[in-house]
């Protein structure tokens, strides 16, 4: 069977189950637009190119297959950049495809021509060049086998003009053996045993969750291991909804924001269990003060990661889930030695809940202001936990982790390594086309929203029913906090109440529903009635402009220097 390259693009997206693609189209990628509108293939069109990676990243997050998208060359491709740095860096499955100028014409500063494949290869898992039509199918089955498999990534394969044009006979392969590349999924049974064994001994377990649980679907497994064991566990920002927030065992989040309880049995654990983190900046804080009393065991499918940032003492390299049921079955083969754990470690239990006690996470709600954590928590209340929550950056994501409770997977979508303003409503955008039934709200900040608000018409567009919920301080916030206690508040162009926009007539003007509150009593009424429009709200809730996220590490301090107001 004959095929152009743009039919062979849109048959091996069906081969590989892909239901969507988020775009925008160019010149360069005209003939596969085409190819689309002669297929009727389902295509969302955003209004900005970073909107189209963030909404397949969103779409990947909360449904766990690769999201794609497609742009045009030169400015459509370079706009992706900030997306698929985004994805790379929270290990996001995205395939990306891109126009390209004709291959005789590439090197030529053509007319929207851009070295794509050099500028993103930094920021992808790995990109092609598609020089030849015959390689097509073969390099589109490598890549989303690549973006899928291992540590999962962002994938790029830039597409020449003439080569979407060229015909050639399409057999689509069955598999993919790629050399140099084979992920390890087993981790190796005698590491098991000797990490077992640490833990059986331990006094002050505690385990470290991170986003490659949620990655490789470990939930189940991570749930069984730790309330056999009863060992408690802390999350990272990407690692919410692993284990459920409100269980017994739970000690929040960790980190630069993490809760007191947290942060403080990591740094007086004897035994720190990662499983799928990463030890980032952000949750170590000060290096050398990391858990300095612990062994480390630390189990992730990506053997770089390990004693990349934290030296470990026991590694593991493997799939989480595969890990995790291995350590289940040895648990259950040494039953006698598991029995003795919850009378060891009781004290130390003991001990976190009194930190629990003393410095819960808390905020002083007044009457004539709205703190942005009551509309978290009510936000929580409505919508029974069970809604999918993206965020914007700054203070607002920060509220989101700490107050909204996240006890299922793929429910909380945000950026965490690059910290990427503007995320937000794109990836709830996607996130709800792949999740039609489901509530999604897109938790903001004035300031961040703004970064891809064009991104609503998508929603007006489609009618997909994206809440966005803005906590309205009239400042970056994050940054205006960061200068109230290290700048001796010189509040260096972050106050933005003089111009930001109205925000009630912008939605109008996109054809959402816009609702503002300024009052405390009005906030669960209104933002219930915002739940219940059927297409997309924006609700504009003015809040304490100086209200700050705390606790707070400040950057190079340890865990235990937590600023507590």
């Amino acid at each position: 069977m004959k095929l152009t390259g743009s039919q062979i693009l849109i048959e091996s997206l069906k081969r590989e189950g892909v239901e969507v693609v988020f775009g925008y189209p160019g010149g360069a990628v005209l003939n596969i637009y085409d190819e689309i509108y002669k297929t009727n293939f389902r295509h969302i069109l955003v209004r900005h190119e970073q909107g189209a990676v963030h909404a397949a990243d969103g779409y990947a997050r909360s449904s766990g297959k690769a999201g794609v998208c497609l742009v045009t060359s030169g400015p459509g491709a370079t706009n992706t950049v900030t997306g698929l740095a985004t994805a790379y860096m929270d290990s996001v499955p995205l395939v990306v495809f891109t126009g390209q100028v004709p291959t005789l014409l590439i090197g030529n500063d053509a007319f929207q021509e851009a070295d794509i494949v050099g500028i993103t290869r930094s920021c992808t898992k790995h990109n092609y060049l598609v020089k030849d039509v015959k390689n097509l199918a073969k390099i589109i089955k490598e890549a989303f086998y690549i973006a899928s498999s291992g540590r999962p990534g962002p994938v790029l394969v830039d597409l020449p003009k003439d080569v979407v044009l060229d015909s050639t006979e399409f057999e689509y392969p069955e598999a993919v053996e790629i050399r140099g590349y084979h992920p390890t999924y087993t981790g190796h049974s005698y590491q098991i045993k000797r990490a077992l064994d640490l833990i059986y001994k331990a006094k002050r377990p505690v385990a470290y969750v991170g986003g490659g649980v949620i990655h490789s679907n470990a939930s189940r497994e991570l749930y069984k291991f730790i309330t056999i064991l009863g060992v408690p566990v802390t999350m990272t920002l990407m690692g919410l909804g692993a284990f459920p927030i409100k269980h017994p065992l739970s000690l929040g989040m960790l980190g630069m924001h993490g809760t007191f309880r947290a942060n403080m049995a990591v740094s007086e654990s004897d035994l720190v269990i990662a499983i799928g983190a990463r030890f980032d900046d952000r949750v170590t804080g000060k290096v050398d003060e990391f858990a300095p009393n612990a062994k480390i065991i630390h189990i992730d499918i990506d053997p770089t990661s390990i004693s990349k940032n934290i030296k470990v003492d026991i590694p593991i390299v493997g799939d989480c889930k595969r890990v995790l049921q291995s350590f289940l079955k040895e648990i259950e083969a040494r039953e006698e030695d598991t029995e003795k754990i919850e009378g060891r470690i009781k004290p130390w239990l003991d001990q976190i809940e009194k930190w629990k006690k003393k410095h819960a996470l808390a905020y002083d709600q007044e009457e004539d202001v709205i703190k942005p954590q009551y509309v978290v928590e009510k936000l929580g209340e409505l919508t029974k936990g069970e809604a999918i929550i993206a965020t914007e950056v700054g203070q607002n994501q920060m509220w989101a982790a700490q107050f909204y409770e996240f006890n299922k997977p793929r429910t909380f979508l945000t950026s965490g390594g690059l910290g990427t303003m503007g995320y937000g409503l794109p990836a709830a955008i996607g996130a709800q086309v792949a999740n039609p039934d489901k509530t999604v709200i897109d938790i903001a900040g004035d300031g961040s929203i703004q970064m891809n608000i064009q991104e609503l018409a998508t929603a007006v567009q489609y009618n997909l029913p994206v809440k966005i919920v803005i906590l309205n301080n009239a400042y970056l916030g994050m940054v205006r906090q960061w200068q109230e206690l290290f700048f001796d508040r010189h509040y260096a162009y972050t106050c933005m109440e003089d111009i930001a926009p109205d925000f009630v007539k912008l939605a109008d003007a996109y054809g959402a529903a816009g609702f503002r509150v300024e009052k405390i009593k009005d906030v669960e009424p209104t933002l219930k009635e915002a739940l219940e429009v059927k297409g997309p709200a924006m609700v504009d809730v003015i809040v304490e402009k100086f209200e700050g996220v705390y606790p707070m590490v400040p950057a190079g301090a340890s865990l235990k220097q937590m600023l507590l107001v």
